[in-house]
C-alpha cells in the first residue's frame, strides 16, 4: 500500500532525475558551441594563413620580377639603349606560384581602362633638378607659384629667408637648398597639393579606373570624360643622367668650342675619310655649338654618319650629363615642354614617331619634322640615349588571393645595373585594370 510519504519519495526521485536530464542537456549544449567556437576559429585562421602564405608568395615573385628585371636591362639596355619591348615578356610572367606583371607606360597614346605593360624610360621624364621655370609651367596643373617654389627649393643660392618664395612665407622658413632626391620630395614643396601631384591618377598607375571616371560619386575627384588625367608625378624623374665617356673608357669629345674640338678631325677622318671631314668641319666653323644635335644639323650629317660617332661626342666636359630627355621616348606632354619643341610640333613628333618605329634608334629623325633653328634650341635639353629605367612590379598569386607591386629605379650610367630607388606601392590598390581583374577569376587554360 503507497503511503503518502512514499508517494512524494518517488515525485522528488523523479524530479531530480529530470534536473539532471536538463543540466547534462544543457553541458551538451555548451560543448556543442564550444566545439562550434573552436571550429569557426581554427576556420578563420586556416583562411588567415592562408592569406598571410599568399602574400609572401606574391612578395617573393615580386622579388624575382625585379631580378628578371635587372637581366634584361643587362641584356638589351647596354650604351644607352632603350631595350625593345619585344626583347623581353612583361605581363603574366609566371614566377612560382604567382604571375608578374610591368607595369608600364606608351609614350604615343593617351591611358585607357587598359594597362600599358614594359619597362619605363626615365629619361622620357622632365629632370626637377635641371628643367627651367618655364619647362616646369608647361606641365599640366602646374601653378607659377608651384614651379617658382621647385626652383627654389633645389637652388642653393637661395638658402635662408631672405626675399625666396620659402623666406616669403608667414612665418618664413628655409628651403632644401639642395638637389631633390626623390620624386616624393614634391610632397615638402610649398603648393604641392595632391590634386597637382596626382591628378585623377590616385594609385600612379597610368589607367583609368572605375572611382577615376565617376565624378564625385568617390575619391578623386574627377571629370567623367572617360580620359586619364594625371598629376606632375607621372611627368618627371630626378635620375637621369648619362656617363660622359665612349666605349673604350675615354671622355667623349666636347663639341662645344673650337678649343674643345682638338680630337674631333682625327675622328671624323677615322669614321668618314678626309674629304668628308673638311666638309663637316668647314660647315660648322669656329663657333660655339650648345648641344650634340645643333653639331649634327651645323655640319649636315646623315643619319648614318650621326649614328656612327654619337656615342663619341658631348656637348660637356663634366663625368655625367644630367636631365637630358629622351626625345624617342618621351610622351606629347613631356615633348611640349621643351624649348624648340613646345606644344605646336609635338604632336607632329608623335605621330612621326608612330609611322616610323625603325628610325628611332636616334634622333637624326628630328630633321625630318623640325626646322634647322626648332633643333638648335631644343639641343640643350635632348639625347637619344636612356640609362635609367624604373621597373613597376604588379605580382599576383595563381589563387588571386595575394597581390603585391613594388617600384624600383635601376641606374646603368656606371655599368651594371643597380637599384637606386625601392618602393612599395602594394597598399595603393589594385594596379591592373579592371578589365584584367576580371580575365584573372577566370581558369587560366581559358584564358590562354
Amino acid at each position: 500500500m503507497r503511503t503518502p510519504r512514499t508517494r512524494l519519495r518517488r515525485r522528488g526521485r523523479a524530479a531530480e532525475r529530470g534536473s539532471v536530464l536538463i543540466i547534462v542537456i544543457w553541458v551538451c549544449l555548451g560543448l556543442v558551441s564550444l566545439t562550434f567556437y573552436f571550429a569557426h576559429e581554427m576556420s578563420t585562421e586556416l583562411r588567415a594563413s592562408d592569406h598571410r602564405a599568399a602574400a609572401v608568395t606574391a612578395r617573393q615573385a615580386a622579388a624575382g620580377g625585379l631580378r628578371y628585371a635587372a637581366f634584361i636591362l643587362e641584356q638589351f639596355a647596354t650604351g644607352g639603349v632603350v631595350p625593345h619591348r619585344d626583347d623581353y615578356r612583361a605581363e603574366e610572367l609566371p614566377v612560382g606560384d604567382a604571375y608578374v606583371w610591368f607595369l608600364g607606360r606608351d609614350p604615343d597614346q593617351r591611358p585607357t581602362q587598359d594597362p600599358v605593360f614594359g619597362l619605363v624610360d626615365e629619361a622620357s621624364k622632365l629632370n626637377l633638378n635641371t628643367a627651367t621655370r618655364g619647362m616646369l609651367e608647361m606641365l599640366p596643373g602646374m601653378t607659377t607659384e608651384l614651379a617658382e617654389a621647385i626652383v627654389a627649393w633645389r637652388s642653393r643660392n637661395q638658402a635662408g629667408t631672405g626675399d625666396s618664395t620659402y623666406g616669403r612665407l608667414d612665418p618664413p622658413r628655409l628651403n632644401k637648398a639642395s638637389p631633390f632626391e626623390t620624386v616624393d620630395e614634391l610632397r615638402l614643396v610649398y603648393g604641392a597639393t595632391l590634386a597637382i601631384l596626382l591628378g585623377e591618377d590616385t594609385n600612379r598607375n597610368g589607367v583609368l579606373d572605375e572611382n577615376e571616371n565617376d565624378g564625385d560619386n568617390s575619391a578623386p575627384r574627377d571629370n567623367p570624360d572617360g580620359l586619364l588625367e594625371p598629376g606632375i608625378l607621372e611627368y618627371v624623374t630626378v635620375y637621369s643622367r648619362q656617363p660622359n665617356t665612349r666605349a673604350n673608357g675615354a671622355r667623349r669629345i666636347n663639341i662645344t668650342t673650337a678649343q674643345t674640338r682638338g680630337q674631333l678631325a682625327p675622328l671624323l677622318q677615322q669614321r668618314f675619310g678626309g674629304q668628308r671631314t673638311a666638309q663637316i668641319l668647314g660647315a660648322i666653323g669656329n663657333g660655339e655649338l650648345r648641344s650634340v644635335a645643333e653639331f649634327m644639323v651645323a655640319g649636315r650629317l646623315t643619319a648614318e654618319e650621326y649614328a656612327q660617332i654619337r656615342g663619341d661626342i658631348s656637348a660637356s666636359s663634366a663625368a655625367t650629363v644630367q636631365g637630358l630627355i629622351n626625345v624617342n621616348t618621351a610622351s606629347e606632354t613631356v615633348l611640349a615642354c621643351i624649348p624648340g619643341i613646345g606644344p605646336e610640333n609635338a604632336p607632329a613628333l608623335v605621330a612621326y614617331r608612330l609611322a616610323n618605329p625603325d628610325v628611332l634608334t636616334s634622333f637624326a629623325w628630328l630633321t625630318q619634322v623640325l626646322d634647322r633653328g626648332a633643333i638648335v634650341r631644343a639641343g640643350p635639353y635632348i639625347t637619344d640615349q636612356s640609362y635609367q629605367f624604373t621597373a613597376d612590379v604588379v605580382a599576383v598569386t595563381a589563387t588571386g588571393r595575394g597581390s603585391c607591386r613594388q617600384r624600383t629605379v635601376f641606374d646603368l650610367s656606371t655599368g651594371a645595373p643597380r637599384a637606386v630607388y625601392h618602393q612599395d606601392l602594394s597598399d595603393y590598390g589594385w594596379a591592373l585594370g579592371v578589365n584584367l581583374r576580371g580575365s584573372l577569376r577566370e581558369p587560366r587554360e581559358n584564358r590562354l
